[in-house]
């Protein structure tokens, strides 16, 4: 059977353009003879559409475009994802749908049946889990037709008490479709195509997997369509970060049975654990953290992260703080790649207390990236702040008031700029500085869209050292120099944090693999070091509340995939 997989990028919501989109598709997949043509989950309407599904007439848009794409499913069978009603009274109004049209008719609806909840799903809010299992004929071929999730209930600790397939399997499929929604993190694509290829392992069938690909704000669809043969063989792994096109042409066997089914295999890797980060020792943590394969997805991601979330949104230009040191080096340079250098404005903010090289180090950058930058010295505004607030703050010494005051200026700047002329700002905090409140409030915290907020810093000189792998771009004296917040004499991060990599290797274990102080101690860290630094993550979650969504990379990013409370005396 001669399959077209279509790996596209969606835009949610936008119901004219994700039509056209797969329309064109479906065209190109009848030129190309195709006999069926599947698009990734919930294509219709884009993924997660979360809180738009409440609403009966985003429902109504999705049936409607279903009718209009139904009438180009003439000569060749379409799957595609949209929600459908559920007819019942009892239970969630809407199922999570795979649909088969065929004909100009609908021919089948598979509803899933396994509705994540953890990181950053939450799709039984919405969704009733599917109840009935039966495969999908299409031309001669029982379909083993799942969805995303439906084929990950693998391993010796399964999250859920349901396997679709071994529902499907009894019915005698001779091939497996899925359409996924699976998002990207420097942990999974291995992961994902190691599932993919124990479910054929297991059930001895053939798999075309389209997943979908594309930014939509925080989450980044990576792509990576994959098709296997019944007996393992990978026939075709497409594109990441990028839309594809592929036409598998699968020799079906038709006398595939229930007998087929390996109940012996022993999944032991594909557990709960899976979901997490997967690098236990602590000594390798940032050798991990940091491996080029890593770094070069990360890098991926987030130009895909800005370049989609400003086309999606209408934004044309960027804006940014540019101070000399290496977070906003990086952001800029991947800024520059994503939306073009000249639509990237830096600009240049030195104080009292910038080092003469900051401001050298910076025009350098942005003189090799050939992006405009301005020069905007914040002294005049500070002072005429201190003298506005001398009559409150008396002859106190000076404190973190008047350092925070120094970042508010810069806030307020860049802001300024950005409202006069229709400027995005990105913000430049990294994951380390955001895990331990180590930013200011409506300062450099300030922003439309966190770049680096996935990425600790020791992956942000990683990231500095991958985009000068050719040549060197970033200025090596921004790579090699201590970092600091210049919001004092001499300050170095140092002061108020503990060593990067030290820090990074505490923060990896508590956010990612969910330590505990008990178990990363017993990692011959610290005591009063873990605890100060797992306090410092507990009570600066108030800061991290008020961010600006963060593109996540990893398996747990601050924002919409880690829910914990910001009264709580849990560690604080």
């Amino acid at each position: 059977m001669k399959i077209y997989l279509a790996q596209q990028n969606y835009h949610i919501g936008n119901f004219e353009e994700n039509t056209k989109k797969i329309i064109g598709a479906i065209q190109e997949a009848k030129a190309a003879g195709a006999e069926l043509v599947v698009f990734s989950e919930l294509s219709i309407c884009g993924y997660p559409p979360r809180d738009f599904l409440e609403f009966s007439d985003f429902i109504d848009k999705c049936y409607q475009a279903i009718d209009e794409i139904k009438a180009h499913a003439d000569t060749i069978g379409v799957i595609v994802g949209a929600p459908q009603r559920n007819p019942k009274a009892a239970g969630k109004d809407l199922f999570n749908a795979a649909w088969l049209l065929y004909e100009k008719e609908v021919k089948a609806v598979v509803h899933k049946t396994l509705l994540p909840t953890y990181d950053v799903f939450d799709e039984y809010r919405y969704f009733e889990p599917g109840f009935e299992w039966q495969v999908v004929p299409f031309k001669g071929v029982n379909i083993a037709l799942t969805i995303c999730e439906d084929i990950w209930n693998l391993g010796d600790n399964p999250l859920y008490r349901i396997c679709p397939m071994d529902m499907l399997i009894g019915q005698h499929p001779a091939l497996m479709i899925n359409i996924s929604a699976s998002p990207f993190d420097y942990d999974h694509d291995e992961d994902r195509k190691e599932v993919i290829r124990q479910n054929v392992k297991k059930y001895h069938l053939p798999i075309v997997y389209c997943n979908a690909v594309g930014s939509q704000t925080e989450i980044v669809f990576d792509g990576g369509s994959l098709v296997y043969k019944a007996n393992g063989e990978l026939v075709k792994e497409m594109k990441y970060f990028d839309e594809d096109y592929y036409l598998a042409d699968l020799v079906i066997d038709h006398q595939s049975s229930s007998a087929d089914v390996d109940r012996s295999i022993h999944l032991e890797v594909f557990d709960k654990d899976m979901r997490v980060g997967k690098m236990s020792d602590p000594d390798k943590v940032i050798e991990y953290l940091t491996r080029e394969n890593n770094i070069a997805q990360i890098y991926q991601a987030l130009v895909m992260g800005i370049k989609d979330y400003f086309a999606k949104m209408g934004f044309k230009k960027a804006i940014l703080g540019s101070s000399g040191g290496i977070d906003s080096a990086v952001t800029l340079a991947i800024a520059c790649e994503a939306l073009g250098k000249e639509n990237v404005m830096a600009v240049l903010m030195p104080s009292m207390y910038s080092t003469s090289h900051s401001v050298s180090d910076a025009e350098a950058l942005s003189r090799k990236l050939g992006n405009p930058y301005e020069i905007i010295p914040i002294k005049d505004v500070y002072d005429a702040f201190l003298t506005a607030l001398k009559p409150v703050f008396k002859d106190l010494p000076f404190s973190l008031a008047e350092e925070n005051i120094q970042s508010r200026t810069r806030g307020n700047i860049l802001m300024a700029i950005a409202n006069k002329f229709g400027y995005i700002l990105l913000n430049t905090s990294n994951k380390s500085e955001l895990a331990t409140g180590y930013g200011t409030l409506y300062g450099d915290m300030a922003g439309g869209l966190s770049v680096l907020g996935d990425v600790y810093k020791m992956q942000v000189y990683a990231l500095a050292k991958y985009i000068n792998r050719n040549e060197e771009i970033i200025p090596d004296n921004i790579i090699v120099k201590p970092p600091s917040a210049e919001l004092r004499p001499g300050q170095k991060d140092s002061d108020s944090l503990p060593e990067y990599e030290v820090l990074d290797k505490v923060l990896y274990q508590y956010i990612e693999r969910r330590q505990g102080p008990r178990e990363i101690i017993a990692m011959n860290i610290d005591e009063a070091l873990v605890r100060r630094i797992l306090k410092l993550v507990n009570t600066n979650e108030y800061k991290r509340n008020q961010f600006c969504p963060i593109i996540r990379v990893s398996t747990k990013a601050f924002g919409v995939g880690r829910r914990v409370p910001i009264v709580g005396k849990y560690l604080g």
